[in-house]
């Protein structure tokens, strides 16, 4: 639902009402910085999983603490490797307790508990007041789009990674205008894949060559041109109808 600015003129002040008081609320929702980052170090999050399964990718769905010392994470694995993915994930020491929960043709649905000593960063991202926009595994650890209020959350967040050894690899900085839906523009192999997809006629009907073929033609795996497909038709979709 869009409000526009006539509406806006009617609405009250973003306040709360609590045993009568009123408070206000604190916004950050205008302007900030939207980051594409790459975050790698040997301890993160399935890092030696991923290191191992490169013809899969990964994208945690949701994670609760279960106790103060157990925290569950499912994630959903796209790809055709699975028998590879789960040799990697039975000897990776980030995880324990690895449960398949679910499967489909083109992904499986995974539960492991972190270990005691992996490296995270969502708490992070949010304790520095940020959002995790989009995470999914990428041949050089984490590919994840984030969206701090300011410069100086980015800062903190870095400053965290940095303390911690994390490498961090910046894809695209951009500023977030009002009103953004916090989309990070087509990256530069989205666009290549996108542009070589149209030319040879997968968008036709019939299709002029199959994800197998686009997967040759760009030397990556049939996953990766699945994946890299979905999100860009998806922030093209966002950005357009939104």
């Amino acid at each position: 639902m869009s409000i526009d600015s006539a509406d806006a003129d009617e609405l009250p002040d973003a306040v709360t009402e609590i045993d009568g008081d009123r408070a206000e609320i604190r916004s950050m929702a205008e302007g900030g910085i939207v980051a594409q980052l790459r975050l790698d170090h040997p301890n993160l999050f399935l890092r030696p999983t991923l290191r191992r399964t490169a013809d899969v990718t990964v994208e945690p769905d949701y994670w609760t603490a279960v106790d103060a010392d157990r925290t569950i994470v499912f994630i959903t694995v796209y790809g055709t490797a699975f028998e590879e993915f789960e040799a990697a994930l039975r000897t990776d020491s980030t995880v324990t307790e690895p449960v398949l929960v679910d499967r489909y043709p083109d992904r499986r649905i995974y539960r492991v508990a972190l270990a005691d000593h992996t490296l995270t960063f969502t708490a992070a991202t949010a304790d520095v007041g940020g959002r995790l926009l989009e995470l999914s595994s990428s041949r050089d650890g984490w590919l994840v789009q984030l969206r701090f209020p300011d410069r100086d959350r980015l800062v903190a967040f870095n400053d965290y990674c940095r303390e911690r050894d994390i490498s961090v690899t910046v894809d695209h900085l951009r500023v977030s205008d009002d009103g953004d839906d916090g989309v990070v523009a087509l990256t530069e192999k989205q666009r290549e894949l996108l542009a070589v997809a149209h030319e040879e006629g997968y968008f036709d009907v019939p299709r002029g060559i199959s994800q197998d073929e686009l997967a040759d033609r760009l030397e990556v795996s049939k996953s990766a041109v699945s994946q890299r497909l979905r999100r860009a038709i998806g922030e093209l979709c966002e950005s357009t109808l939104s």
